[in-house]
């Protein structure tokens, strides 16, 4: 009789499904999270909201200076490789002044050298008011990140750090559409939006956060030991091919999706399709728009599918759509590509990471987790002067978008043979000392 086993696995097969359900819904539980985590997710919204606003204007705003595509891509390069240089310098200001004191100046930063560079009159100003915007950025990441940890307990970071990404998200579906309408008005006018967004952003927590009670950091204990072995961490996971993958994913992501995207992008819909510029907002709209709903898709499938599932899905989905931008010179196809980036990057937005997370095995490990972010920003700073530089030597943007399609389709085949990391048990780091999450070190309340 086959019946009886059968119904049983049926009965497993739905106690398990709603067992997933179940966990999904209490991961979305928000409720008892530190009032701080909604004022930075409100800051988050604040800063996606204005670079949503000013991304498409910076290559295009370049251009106005009679540049090379090159050098308008150099722009968002500065820009990336400031925040590339500037993120341990800012970590260590955390460590000397505080969390709220960096974020304010990070902020305030980012917003001042916005609103001169709107007010540039020459390339080389535009550039170094970037790069100065870059360093801000690095202090606001660092530092929201930070304090974003230490309001809120163990059991609540989790929740704490989807609610602040939640502000990016929803900034960065309302910030390209608003840039399309603000950039068919004046090309310096995004830098100035841009800036108060930001300035709102610093008077939201001035006001809300000057009170607020941060946990104290137990005392310090054998640092020089503890450094030693996140640095002996990572240098065993860079022996572990799936954090390679990750990292390489990270790196073209950053390469193709932020690089090609920010520079190349809005210059081939002026140049190329001889469209207003008002289409690159309206384009990064239909992308987030499609990027939004597949967020609560790709997470699921990357805790039940695999790692390797969504790696594979994001590196191929974003090939295609640049291999589109490359085929197909017109509107529609355009629009049809951008959403299909959306898509891609849902799920380049959840597997790399979840990745990252199964080889630290949940332990705090610096180093390597700072490598894989550091590898975005390199990519995003290589990827529009690569590209910047074919289109100039060969006036293609259709072999601009095919070394973008290239350099995912490698990524893609890597994912293909990356070991799973989905259920692993522990970080592969054989002799490497466990380093408990004790705090952060070093710190103690601000008053």
């Amino acid at each position: 009789m086959r019946g009886v086993p059968e119904e049983t696995d049926d009965a497993a097969v739905t106690a398990k499904k709603r067992s997933i359900l179940a966990t999904v819904h209490a991961s979305w539980d928000f409720k008892g999270l530190p009032r701080e985590v909604g004022i930075l997710s409100a800051v988050a919204f604040c800063v996606a909201l204005g670079f949503g606003i000013v991304a498409p204007a910076i290559p295009i705003f370049a251009q106005e200076f009679h540049v090379s595509a090159f050098w308008a891509s150099s722009v968002i390069s500065a820009f990336a490789l400031m925040r590339l240089v500037g993120a341990l310098p800012a970590g260590w200001l955390v460590d000397r002044v505080g969390e709220r004191t960096t974020l304010i100046v990070g902020l305030t930063i980012v917003a001042v050298s916005s609103a001169v560079a709107g007010l540039s009159t020459s390339f080389p100003q535009l550039i170094a008011l970037r790069g100065i915007g870059g360093l801000g950025s690095a202090m606001f990441t660092v530092s929201a990140l930070a304090l974003l940890l230490r309001v809120a307990a163990p059991d609540q970071r989790g929740r704490a750090a989807a609610v602040w990404q939640g502000g990016f998200l929803l900034g960065g579906i309302v910030g390209p559409f608003f840039g399309g309408l603000v950039l068919g008005i004046s090309i310096r006018l995004p830098f100035f939006v841009y800036a108060a967004t930001l300035g709102a952003a610093v008077v939201v927590v001035i006001l809300t956060m000057s009170r607020t009670h941060l946990l104290d950091a137990p005392e310090k204990k054998a640092k020089e030991g503890r450094e030693a072995a996140h640095w002996a961490q990572l240098r065993h996971a860079l022996r572990d091919r799936a954090y390679v993958t990750a990292l390489s994913v990270n790196l073209g992501n950053g390469f193709a999706s932020f690089g090609l995207r920010s520079a190349i992008i809005p210059l081939f819909v002026v140049n190329a399709l001889h469209l207003n510029p008002a289409w690159v907002g309206y384009g990064a709209f239909a992308s987030a728009l499609v990027q939004a709903p597949l967020l609560f898709v790709a997470g699921p499938a990357t805790d039940t599918r695999g790692r390797r599932f969504a790696l594979m899905l994001g590196t191929g989905v974003t090939a295609v759509g640049f291999l589109l931008l490359a085929a197909r010179e017109s509107l529609p196809w355009f629009l049809v590509s951008m959403a299909i980036f959306g898509a891609g990057a849902a799920f380049l937005g959840s597997g790399p990471a979840a990745v990252v997370g199964d080889i630290t095995g949940g332990r705090r490990e610096g180093p390597i987790v700072a490598t894989f972010q550091m590898m975005s920003d390199v990519g995003a700073v290589a990827g529009p002067l690569l590209a910047g530089w074919v289109v100039t030597a060969t006036g293609s943007y259709t072999l601009a978008f095919a070394v973008g399609s290239v350099v995912l389709a490698i990524t893609f085949l890597m994912s293909v043979t990356m070991p799973e990391t989905l259920g692993r048990p522990t970080a592969r780091h054989h002799d490497a000392t466990p380093v408990t999450t004790d705090g952060i070190d070093g710190q103690t309340a601000e008053p």
